[in-house]
């Protein structure tokens, strides 16, 4: 339904599916939902749509979005929630340890 979205990669995480764009992590497909990273884009976008499940125990409820017929609106969608994701945290570079 997305079709292609430039800078979209899936992967498979224990039987389930996420979506990633440029900006990190934006959808997980699990137990037949499909679950946006909570953002205010997404949550003004959707129309203010109660959140669903979490994904995984422990986790804060994301976004269920239940209407994934209208391409256009899912593909912006998705793009709005990426460039509202903070960015990542630096990687810390590996500490050198001195023999004595």
């Amino acid at each position: 339904q997305l079709g292609p979205v430039p800078g979209m990669a899936h992967k498979r995480i224990g039987g389930e599916y996420s979506i990633w764009l440029p900006g990190g992590l934006v959808v997980l497909a699990c137990e037949d939902q499909f679950l946006l990273t909570p953002t205010e884009p997404g949550r003004a976008l959707l129309g203010g749509t109660p959140p669903g499940l979490p994904p995984y125990l422990g986790a804060k409820p994301w976004l269920l979005v239940e209407d994934l017929d209208d391409a256009d609106a899912l593909r912006a969608l998705l793009r709005a929630t990426a460039d509202a994701l903070p960015a990542p945290a630096p990687k810390r570079g590996r500490r050198l340890v001195r023999a004595p």
